[in-house]
């Protein structure tokens, strides 16, 4: 690879690194053609991008950025694949997808939203994680839930409320006149 080849990619892989909060790093060395070509197919589906790259141009991608990538740096051995998505955890459930018929990809290591994880250990955890767009739903939910109850409760006692009610005024039109 020339230089000038080189330096397009390190300047291609800085961008996608400063563009992307999340990335995991994988292992697909072993996997033969036609399962690499439905991993790619399934990561295109899904939203997630697949890049096989060479770790020291990797490493100088990651030297470039801003972010704090040390700790990924034991995870740069043999061959290395970059997985971005949107979700932190949509490449831990296709990993996880894709495994229940081979033992491959392998995670090396995952940067989520400036957390590293390294190892293949940590899948499981990966995949239960809730995304930016889940936490956000589910805060929705608990928010709405007090007023739901208040608004459900108001208008099923709307009537035991008035009657409830009317005695007391009642009593205070009396104490007014």
């Amino acid at each position: 690879m020339i230089k000038k080849d080189k330096k397009e990619l390190i300047d291609s892989l800085t961008e996608q690194l400063q563009a992307n909060s999340n990335f995991y790093l994988a292992d697909v060395s072993t996997m033969n053609a036609a399962d690499t070509s439905k991993l790619r197919r399934m990561c295109f589906n899904r939203g997630i991008q697949l890049r096989v790259v060479k770790n020291t141009l990797l490493k100088m991608a990651m030297d470039q950025v801003d972010k704090e990538y040390s700790e990924l740096e034991v995870a740069l051995k043999g061959n290395t694949s970059l997985m971005f998505a949107e979700a932190g955890n949509a490449p831990a459930k296709l990993i996880k997808e894709f495994r229940k018929k081979s033992d491959y990809p392998i995670l090396k290591a995952a940067y989520i939203e400036e957390m590293v994880y390294v190892g293949d250990n940590q899948l499981d955890f990966l995949a239960s994680i809730k995304s930016k767009n889940e936490l956000i739903a589910d805060v929705v939910a608990l928010l709405q839930s007090p007023v739901k109850n208040v608004v459900s409760a108001l208008q099923s006692g709307g009537n035991k409320l008035s009657g409830i009610l009317e005695p007391y005024e009642e009593k205070l039109n009396k104490v007014l006149k």
